[in-house]
């Protein structure tokens, strides 16, 4: 199983950007999605995370600005992020619950992360 984290950049502070991460490979079924962001020195923090049913959680210093979101059948999750914050500059990695067959049981995954930075 793999994970690819995609669409950081570069944004100035009240920008906007959508994160992609794509899970392939011997995949049964993903109960839980989520991102993760760690910022240089710092240890890395729990953002976003959403369920197969669509239930997501915030960390309360993104919450309102966030939005996780997933496509099931494509194995998708995305992560919008509005009105970016200069500590909001951090590598963000997504993670998934999978099980690779039915027989398997649930494994966390992770990503290589995208570079987030926000300056003017």
């Amino acid at each position: 199983v793999q994970l690819q984290a995609c669409g950081g950049g570069l944004v100035q502070p009240g920008g906007s950007l959508r994160l992609s991460c794509a899970a392939s490979g011997s995949i049964f079924v993903i109960n839980v999605m989520g991102w993760y962001r760690q910022a240089p020195g710092k240890q890395r923090e729990l953002v976003a995370t959403i369920n197969s049913a669509g239930s997501t959680h915030y960390a309360e210093s993104v919450e309102g600005r966030f939005t996780i979101s997933r496509d099931n059948a494509k194995n998708l999750a995305y992560l919008r992020v509005n009105n970016l914050k200069p500590e909001d500059t951090a590598v963000y990695y997504c993670n998934a619950d999978v099980r690779r067959s039915s027989i398997d049981y649930f494994q966390w995954y992770w990503g290589k992360g995208t570079q987030v930075t926000v300056s003017s």
